[in-house]
């Protein structure tokens, strides 16, 4: 994917929206200094662009009883191109499988020992096991994980540097 050049307004857009995406586009305009047509033109385009993917509410995941945050590396048991019957590579079936767990809120495909890294929001230790036991490792190719447990937030954000 080509990278996308940005100037010293957009950058300023992107920032004042990554702060707070419920900004009308007239308080946007006001804080970038321009006015509210151009303003909303590159918003637009950056949109079009791809750059700006979506806009989401961010909910305090504590504040709705999911009170326990687990980092789960994951390690496949195989990685040919297909499964014995035929189907989905192990890989492919896992990224397909994680897609319908609740629990997983994030996953990246990784480099290294472990395949997967998984950020996982459960109510509580209880929680996690059942996921643990009832759905992670009852999958076909997983073969090992390896669990953490977030202790304390230090920095917690969604906003990118646009430096």
């Amino acid at each position: 994917m080509a990278k996308i050049e940005l100037d010293k307004t957009d950058r300023k857009i992107l920032s004042v929206l990554q702060a707070d995406g419920r900004l009308t586009n007239q308080e946007v305009a006001e804080r970038v200094n321009l006015s509210p047509s151009p303003c909303l033109r590159r918003i637009r385009n950056l949109e079009q662009m791809g750059v700006i993917r979506q806009y989401v509410a961010l909910l305090d995941a504590e504040r709705i009883g999911l009170g326990l945050l687990a980092y789960v590396n994951v390690r496949l048991e195989r990685h040919g191109e297909r499964s014995a019957g035929g189907g989905l590579a192990p890989r492919a079936a896992f990224a397909a499988s994680v897609m319908e767990w609740p629990e997983v809120v994030a996953c990246y495909a990784m480099t290294g020992e472990m395949d997967f890294l998984l950020r996982v929001h459960v109510e509580d230790m209880e929680h996690f096991s059942r996921f643990m036991m009832e759905t992670l490792l009852r999958h076909p190719a997983v073969l090992d994980v390896k669990s953490s447990f977030a202790l304390q937030r230090i920095k917690d954000t969604t906003a990118l540097p646009l430096a």
